[in-house]
């Protein structure tokens, strides 16, 4: 076994290089390797092979295996010891993914990579959290801080051992020419633009769509839950809310985008709008998680099931799998690469899947400011200081850039009109101590049985989540959490921007305590698939849910006699029948046409059985149809030009139950003799559909296929290498999820799910999983990529627990010694 030397605490080493992406052709030519080099740098370094390395700041060695299939399993003697071995492992597998998060997250990109890139940071540092840090660390649970110490300190020791092995350092920063940065245990915590369960591109989405259509518009838009009207709040003027007032809360939380030639956005979806990739985070993330008791399935023992839905094109993609392994913990699943503990898995005691609850946690705030001092908007009848902080940005190269963060008393200020004497500000729960997004899961992470977890979760801030549980006494269940505030003014319901003058307020926020949950229900399984699954007189976190399809489809599948097994489990995460299918084809197959052409595209959707498999030559003209003309039209037949342009830009995250609805009852949406008008929209855009498949895949409809339309790719940030695109299968509403993106084609997916598992409650080395494309983020090492065919074709691995389970599999061993 090769031994490395202790990693040297020289500053010099640790100083970073570059000059700006203007600068990197000479920084590589410099400083950093040269493609020789670089070669010959890749030949040395062998991640493939056993490895010891001297660790300052342990207090014991630390065993890692990396199993067969990627998942280091991490052994120590204490957990401090075992955060520190957690940071430096996900150092080891995903170093440039996560110094990419921390430097976006902080606003650090400038001192590497240029001037290009000072308002980017600004816009960052805007949304840190600067509130006081013991409440912070407090908030996580007593181990909170020194589990982040201990994973900085982690981080911070493989990145000192690379100033020693050159060889070693991934090559995404020799090509870029800076290196990667050491790490304060406060930047886990202070970032927060990474996080989801804000509506605020929703709230502008919807002023602008009621500007152009007027206030009875917004029931095109989203099917609201409970049932809600929306109404414009008293003092907002919609025609002053610029069309740009978000741009900078956009560049604060995208994804970072480099200059073509250097890095560029890992986003395969080219012509995606900010707006519209905001939405895309806000309003189509989703997952599924469901649980079964043990008189429900076939070995007497609870499963849980659990697939998040994520933007999934990134390489490497964006959860890790660990496992975590010292006394009094012993935890196996997935989580943030950039947080320390496991978010989703089991502790051998109790096994635990999330979904997204959309809790609407930000609001977009509209001050007048004073004509003679625009440094005072209006509040309560007088006028009040916008608050200012200015920081110094250090750019490649040398010197400083200025920049000044204003705040009202609600938030950051992204926007001043000073021509119409306005400004813009956002009142996020990102402002409030432990809403680091996931990091709440450490409060959970060593509970014994469902009511310790249940009462653990009453802690939990960001983002919201249902969390689905079973544990090895046979216990199941959902409990909710999230930080959402109770709002306070007339009509004031979070759906629209507000005025910031006072009259629109938080009161506080609701406790998880007050939310409802389910334990050990009659049906003998729980699932939750982001639906509205709130009941009467509950706290509203939202009134902005997903459509019940994949929930139903759930339910539906786990309703049928017999017991349920693990094969039925995973093959229940790759179901791609389409719910909005089943409900829309009963409207247009009963149809007829003198024209040639609809009569073939009805022949083809009268024999489609409503599953978008990737061989159906229906779900072919099925998704080109509903998202490229059905839906366009029936906004077009609903709004007036301009509004329904805009509500087709919004169709990425449509909520095709408003459609359907007006199908249903079309007296109420089309008008007298509605139905009429309703089936003419039908046939007028059915031949349309048709056409545009037969221009892409030729005259034979034999020959048709859903997935040589429909494909995937995962994107290195830096453009190559990207794995080879696969083809797809599932829609928007499938339990396999799959959102495209239809204004490129072929269409790429664009969110589902890359991570999946089946935890077998009890006999645990019988669980399964998948994360694609690979564990590592190493372009060298065997698991970079090693995922992505099991994971194209809806496979899985074992995800094996025991000691003896990973001896038997394991790949390669790591020791870490003190």
């Amino acid at each position: 076994m090769p031994t490395s030397s202790s990693p040297s605490s020289s500053p010099s080493r640790r100083a970073v290089v570059g000059t700006g992406v203007a600068g990197a052709a000479t920084v590589l030519a410099g400083t950093a390797l040269d493609g020789s080099a670089a070669a010959k740098a890749d030949a040395a370094w062998k991640p493939d092979e056993d490895q010891t390395y001297t660790v300052p700041g342990l207090r014991r060695p630390v065993r890692i295996t990396v199993d067969t299939w990627g998942v280091p399993h991490l052994f120590a003697a204490d957990t401090g010891d075992l955060f520190q071995a957690q940071g430096f492992n996900i150092a080891r597998d995903r170093l440039f993914q996560i110094d990419t998060w921390r430097r976006r997250g902080l606003g650090r990109f400038s001192e590497v990579l240029g001037a290009d890139h000072v308002e980017r940071d600004r816009a960052a540092r805007l949304f840190l959290y600067r509130g006081d840090m013991d409440a912070e660390w407090a908030a996580y649970g007593p181990e909170a801080r020194t589990a982040a110490t201990r994973f900085a300190a982690g981080i911070n020791a493989y990145v000192d051992w690379l100033d020693d092995h050159p060889e070693a350092l991934p090559e995404e920063f020799r090509t870029l020419g800076y290196r990667p940065a050491r790490w304060e245990p406060e930047d886990v915590v202070r970032i927060r633009t990474h996080a989801i369960g804000s509506n605020l591109t929703g709230e502008i989405a919807r002023a602008k769509l009621l500007r152009l259509g007027g206030e009875d518009a917004d029931r095109y838009y989203k099917k609201l839950e409970p049932e809600h009207t929306v109404r414009v709040p008293e003092g907002l003027d919609l025609d002053l809310i610029p069309d740009d007032v978000a741009d900078v809360f956009h560049l604060a939380t995208a994804e970072m985008e480099f200059a073509e030639g250097t890095m560029r956005t890992a986003n395969p979806a080219k012509g995606l709008s900010a707006e519209a990739a905001s939405l895309l985070r806000e309003t189509v993330t989703g997952s599924n998680a469901w649980a079964v008791a043990p008189r429900r399935t076939a070995t007497g023992r609870p499963i849980l099931a659990g697939d998040p839905h994520r933007e999934n094109h990134a390489l490497p993609g964006n959860r890790y799998i660990v496992h975590l392994h010292a006394p009094g913990l012993n935890i196996i699943g997935a989580g943030e690469p950039w947080n320390p503990g496991v978010s989703m898995g089991h502790n051998g005691k109790i096994a635990f899947g999330l979904t997204n609850l959309p809790a609407d946690q930000a609001d977009l705030y509209v001050y007048d400011l004073d004509p003679d001092d625009p440094g005072r908007y209006r509040y309560r009848g007088g006028w009040e200081r916008i608050r200012t902080v200015t920081e110094e940005i250090p750019v490649a190269g040398g010197g400083t850039r200025r920049a000044e963060l204003a705040f009202t008393r609600h938030g950051p200020v992204i926007k001043v009109d000073e021509k119409n004497h306005k400004a813009y500000a956002v009142r996020t729960v990102w402002t409030e101590p432990g809403t680091s997004p996931y990091l709440g899961s450490l409060r959970f992470q060593r509970a014994a049985d469902s009511r310790e977890f249940v009462e653990a979760m009453r802690g939990w801030r960001t983002p919201g989540s249902n969390l689905v549980y079973a544990d090895t006494k046979g216990d199941i269940g959902w409990v909710p959490g999230a930080l959402f505030p109770k709002r306070k003014g007339e009509g004031y319901d979070g759906l629209l921007p507000v005025p910031g003058d006072g009259r629109y307020e938080w009161d506080g926020f609701h406790d998880n305590a007050d939310l409802p949950r389910v334990r050990n229900p009659r049906e003998g399984f729980i699932a939750s698939a982001n639906e509205y699954n709130f009941p009467s007189g509950a706290p509203v976190p939202s009134y902005e849910w997903t459509a019940a399809d994949r929930k139903e489809r759930i339910d539906k599948v786990l309703s049928r006699p017999g017991r349920t097994s693990l094969d039925d489990t995973v093959a229940l995460q790759n179901d791609e029948r389409s719910g909005t299918a089943a409900r829309l084809l009963p409207f247009v197959v009963r149809l007829d046409s003198g024209d040639a052409t609809t009569r073939r595209a009805l022949k083809l959707l009268r024999g489609y059985d409503a599953v978008a498999d990737k061989d159906s030559a229906a779900t072919a003209l099925f998704e080109t149809w509903t998202t490229g003309f059905l839906y366009p039209a029936w906004a077009g037949a609903m709004l007036p030009g301009k509004a329904a342009e805009h509500l087709i830009a919004l169709s990425l995250g449509a909520d095709v139950r408003v459609m359907l609805d007006s199908f249903a009852r079309p007296d109420d949406w089309f008008g007298e003799g509605g139905a009429k008008a309703r089936d003419k929209l039908l046939l007028g855009t059915l031949a349309k559909a048709y056409a545009e498949v037969r221009a892409k895949l030729g005259e034979d409809e034999a020959k048709w296929r859903w997935g040589a339309m429909h494909f995937h790719v995962f994107v290195h940030p830096l453009g190559t290498p990207n794995t080879d695109p696969v083809e797809r299968g599932g829609t928007f509403d499938t339990v396999r999820c799959s959102y495209y993106f239809f204004a490129t084609y072929p269409y790429p997916e664009v969110v589902g799910p890359t991570f999946r598992m089946a935890l077998d409650v009890g006999a645990w080395d019988n669980s399964r999983a998948i994360n694609a494309p690979g564990q590592s983020g190493d372009r060298r090492s065997p698991h970079f990529t090693d995922l992505h065919g099991t994971w194209a074709k809806g496979g899985y691995f074992p995800l094996v627990y025991s000691e003896e389970a990973v001896e038997k599999n394991g790949g390669i061993r790591i020791l870490l010694k003190p």
